[in-house]
């Protein structure tokens, strides 16, 4: 999206023309920015409405994985980037933390 980059699943990962300019690609640009971000007091039906619709635009997308690690590297703390929304990224997030303490605990025992 605008701003600090493009929210965007895609099998295959694209090199981009430039570095961190992975965001030219992604299948997001040609879509309505309200839809990977909630307005104020969305109910709740229609944020889930709305966050299936991006995902879906995410699943075409040639850079999702970029646009993925991009949201989880900053963290982005709201809207849909890259398939995921807010909440699935923070789960992810402490998954990941979690798994590098555990390898870290097992590689100094």
């Amino acid at each position: 999206m605008t701003g600090g980059g493009i929210p965007g699943q895609a099998s295959r990962r694209t090199e981009s023309p430039q570095p961190g300019a992975w965001h030219l690609e992604a299948a997001c640009r040609r879509d309505e920015a309200g839809l990977f971000f909630a307005p104020s007091k969305e109910p709740t039906a229609a944020r889930l409405s709305r966050e299936e619709s991006a995902k879906r635009v995410c699943g075409r997308c040639p850079v999702l994985l970029d646009c993925r690690e991009h949201a989880l590297s900053q963290p982005e703390p709201y809207g849909v980037w890259g398939g995921l929304t807010a909440a699935e990224r923070r789960v992810l997030l402490s998954r990941r933390r979690r798994r590098r303490a555990s390898e870290v605990h097992a590689a100094a025992g």
